[in-house]
């Protein structure tokens, strides 16, 4: 089968597409994206987060066919160019990147989060992140820089 979606911004084309193939996968393999991570394949470590019409999903639970028609985000459409996103400078300024395994699906998720809701608390912040599993930080660094990105955004630092 044949898919026709956007992908951050830009119309994309997916041929011999089988039934069960992931979004994940075409994002990967198919199209050259390869910031969305493999990791679990279950939805259960947030590592493949990407947003499908402006909705946070893990893109290994998404048949690649429901995306027909439809907007994909991936962390690569953060980035303006060379100029990151506020989200992607706050977790380097935080520290909160170390291996990186699951810093993309962090960044899309704290970039729908704030898009959503400019100034969280700290509450609203673990919820939305809840569903991203890192196995290196203590995940105050990761709260940190999503702080940061909200103080940024609303001007306050």
């Amino acid at each position: 089968m044949r898919v026709n979606f956007t992908v951050n911004g830009r119309a994309q084309q997916a041929d011999n597409v089988w039934e069960g193939e992931s979004l994940l996968y075409v994002l990967r393999e198919r199209l050259g994206l390869p910031g969305s991570k493999n990791a679990c394949e279950q939805g259960e470590c947030g590592s493949c987060t990407v947003t499908l019409d402006g909705v946070a999903v893990c893109a290994c639970l998404v048949a690649a066919g429901q995306a027909e028609g439809r907007e994909v985000g991936t962390v690569e459409g953060l980035a303006d160019g060379d100029r990151l996103s506020d989200v992607q400078q706050a977790f380097l300024d935080a520290g909160a990147v170390q291996c990186g395994f699951c810093t993309p699906g962090l960044l899309v998720q704290a970039t729908d989060l704030l898009d959503k809701q400019p100034e969280p608390s700290d509450v609203e912040i673990r919820e939305a992140l809840a569903g991203n599993l890192c196995r290196c930080t203590g995940y105050e660094k990761i709260m940190d820089a999503v702080r940061l990105a909200a103080r940024r955004k609303s001007g306050h630092d």
